[in-house]
Order: structure tokens, then sequence, then C-alpha cells
């Protein structure tokens, strides 16, 4: 007897498609036999992981065989320092994405919906319809517009209802790299009901320096519906660990708490985070080293004739003109990994992870090979 269990899973589950990560070098290197391998796909930190992190990591191996602290003591209380939070203030996860998961875990259900952007976090979309809520996606603003693919606020305003109980926004956004000023984000925030959680994703704010960008923890005071979602996966270099964090209200915090996983997040992680939490002059490398990147590969794509997506985070879209599907394939072959976007309904881009200058540098190569 054959049992198809597809329908017996939940009706939000059997309408999931699984995200699908970047590629892993490991695999191409299998497929294709390439000895040398550009991986600029995931938006990973190119310098590698946080020297303090990776020390203070090595210090934990020695003690594999115990549980990690189940509350995370030293890095919740560094955090509440860094931020000027109460402890209670603060959840831990498996990288930022399981602190949203548990935000939709706790909020979410069948007859709820939640609202977020086109274009926005793939994982946005799938634990809503895991936890059997409506998805309710609001068009992003024109291409031709001066935020192309950007947030809409007054098309995602327009659809909260009586039933929505949870708002997602990323801020830079993955995988366009837009964002919203912080006099636009702030009013939209204030004009969402006081009942229904807005969940503030900064997974690449420690990038942006752009006057103007918004800090949603200094809004935490004003928002008690308000969490915003923080990553060490990114510039901080420390995205095999998979830790990040939550700041809200205490009030939030503790419902949220209620659904996270005992021993969520390792030892090796916390004491990582730790550390890298005082690795300022890593920051300020991976800051330096991202601007250039940027600015290398809109010179290179001025000169292709390529149109890229406004970004501000460590990551660039740009506009293949071909379906982007059939380039990242092409690329592939000549050693170096990107990410297709058409899942984000844009099938003609491609989105590129800032990487070292020599990176960066065989990646255009190879584009502009793909595409003479």
């Amino acid at each position: 007897m054959i049992i198809d269990f597809l329908l017996k899973a939940t009706p939000g589950v059997q309408g999931l498609q699984p995200y699908i990560p970047g590629k892993p070098v490991e695999e191409l290197q299998r497929e294709l036999g390439l000895a040398h391998i550009v991986k600029l796909a995931s938006n990973e930190n190119p310098l590698g992981p946080s020297p303090l992190g990776k020390a203070a990591a090595a210090g934990e191996l020695d003690g594999l065989n115990w549980y990690p602290d189940d509350v995370g003591y030293r890095l919740k209380q560094k955090l509440a320092e860094r931020y000027g939070l109460a402890f209670e203030q603060i959840t831990l996860g498996a990288g930022s994405s399981d602190v949203i998961d548990m935000v939709a875990r706790s909020f979410l259900g069948p007859g709820r919906n939640a609202v977020y952007a086109a274009h926005s976090f793939a994982m946005y979309a799938i634990y809503s319809r895991a936890a059997g809520a409506e998805g309710r996606v609001a068009p992003a603003l024109p291409p031709d517009g001066d935020m192309p693919y950007g947030h809409d606020l007054d098309a995602m305003a327009a659809l909260i209802d009586d039933d929505t109980r949870v708002v997602f926004i990323a801020n830079p956004n993955n995988p366009t790299g837009t964002w919203l000023d912080a006099d636009a984000l702030h009013a939209f925030i204030e004009s969402v009901p006081p009942d229904v959680v807005v969940v503030l994703d900064e997974a690449y704010t420690e990038y942006v320096s752009r006057p103007g960008f918004p800090d949603g923890v200094a809004w935490l005071q004003d928002f008690p519906n308000l969490i915003v979602t923080r990553t060490f996966s990114k510039i901080y270099g420390l995205a095999a660990l998979r830790v990040g964090y939550g700041l809200a209200s205490a009030e939030l915090t503790a419902v949220i708490n209620r659904v996270r996983h005992p021993f969520n997040v390792n030892s090796v992680a916390l004491a990582a985070a730790e550390a890298a939490l005082d690795d300022s002059d890593f920051i300020a490398r991976s800051v330096a080293n991202n601007d250039a990147g940027m600015a290398q590969y809109l010179a290179a794509f001025e000169e292709m004739g390529l149109e890229s997506i406004p970004s501000v985070g460590n990551f660039v879209c740009v506009d293949v003109v071909r379906p982007g599907a059939e380039v990242f394939e092409e690329m592939l072959r000549l050693g170096v990994i990107v990410r297709p976007v058409g899942n984000y309904d844009l099938p003609n881009h491609l989105r590129i992870t800032i990487g070292t200058p020599a990176e960066n540098e065989t990646c255009i190569a190879a584009l502009k090979q793909c595409l003479s």
C-alpha cells in the first residue's frame, strides 16, 4: 500500500514549496569537477568569520558533551547592555529566521492572516502558510519609480484587517536590497493596529550607513507590538553557527518564548556571538569591503548596459535581460555561484553577494562571458 503523506499533511503544508538555499560549493565541485569556486549566492561575509568570534568558538569545543545554557544568559546580558534594554526583552534563535518562525507559531493560524510585500524574504510566506494562516502579499512599487520593487506601505496598510495578526517588513529587503526611510516606516508602524505584531527584519542593518536609515531598536519603547530581528549570520560572519535574536517589549517577548525550542542556540554559537559583538575592527573592514564591492559592481553593470535594483545590503539584484535561471546555470559552469530569483517573481534578475575584490572581478568576467 502506497500512502500519499502529502495528503495527510495540514492544508498549509500541502501548499508549500520548500525554501531553496544557495547552491553549496561542495555540490558544484562534485558535479562539475571544478577546483576553484566563487560562491556569491547566500549573502555571507566574504572576509570570513569575526576573528574574535572564531577564537571564542574554538574555546568551547571541549564542552561539546554538555547542553548549552538554555537561557543564553551571557549573550542576552550583553545584548541588553548594548541596546539599553531589559534582559526580558530578548529572544535568542538559531538565526533570526528562527525568531521569525516563533512569531508565526505564536500568532498565526487558520482564520488569521499575515501581510508582507512582494519580493520579500521567502520565509515569511512559508512560516505563515505552515501555521495555517493566509499570506497577503502587497504589490511592490513600480520598477520605474524612485524605489524600484520596494515596499509599497500604502498597499500593505490596505491589506490589514481584523484577522491580521502579523506584518512582516525587511529593511533592507532581501532579495532586492531596497529600503524604507525612518519617517515613512515610523508612520506606517504607527498606523498598524496596536494588537497586530510588526516584525522588522533588520538582518542587514549593520551594512547600512545611509542618512535617514532607521534603527528599529530605538522605537521599541513607542510600539509594544514591534519586534526587531537581527542576526550574526551576515556581517559577523557566523552563518554556520546559526544564531540571531529578537528585541521587543517584555510582554511580547514572553509570548514568543513560549514556543521557543529548548537549547535552540548551541554553546559554540553563544560564545562566538558574544565575542563578535566586540569586533568593531572586523565590522568596519566588512563595511568598507562591501562599499567598495558595490561600487565595483555598479560600474561594471553600467559598462555592460545592465540595470540593477538600488541596494544598501551586502548584495545587488541585476536584470540580465534573459531568464536569470539560464544565466545562473551558465555561470555555474564557469565556477561562479550566484542566486536566481525567479521564485521572488524576478525572473530576469540575479542576486549577487558582494565578495572580495578578486571574487567580484571573477564574477563580473563570468557574467560578461555569459551575456556576450
